[in-house]
């Protein structure tokens, strides 16, 4: 048989909640989820790391420019070494032989011999060089 009354359930009171049943029911949450919240932070972690070291101010894209700054530093040393031995011969030659010295003598300064007669002939027009004369 069922009976028609129902007696109302009656709900313990409930105090407000205090600041150490708060404290006691998150450190019990912590606690049932710390290895969730130490994955989490390790992996967080790991991105984090590992976006550093391709983008950090020594990272591999830094490494990469800088390696690329080397080879072409490096090119501009070998050129500059060939070229100043070839000029350090120049000078030797300058200094020890009188037919280098005669030669730069006309090539630069147009000198001539006496009783020499030299034809200066028109130099052709450069390209790219704006003549007026030809338009």
């Amino acid at each position: 048989m069922v009976s028609d009354t129902h007696e109302p359930m009656t709900e313990p009171p409930q105090n407000p909640p205090t600041r150490q049943s708060i404290f006691k029911r998150w450190w019990s949450n912590y606690l049932s989820n710390r290895r969730r919240i130490g994955t989490v932070a390790a992996v967080i972690f790991a991105l984090f790391f590992a976006w550093h070291v391709v983008n950090g101010r020594n990272g591999l894209t830094s490494w990469q420019q800088k390696r690329a700054e080397n080879k072409a530093l490096t090119q501009e040393i070998e050129q500059l070494s060939e070229e100043n031995a070839r000029l350090g011969q120049h000078v030797d030659r300058l200094k020890s032989d009188p037919g280098a010295i005669e030669h730069e003598a006309r090539a630069r300064l147009r000198y001539a011999r006496p009783n020499e007669i030299i034809w200066a002939t028109p130099e052709a027009p450069r390209q790219g060089s704006a003549n007026p004369a030809t338009k």
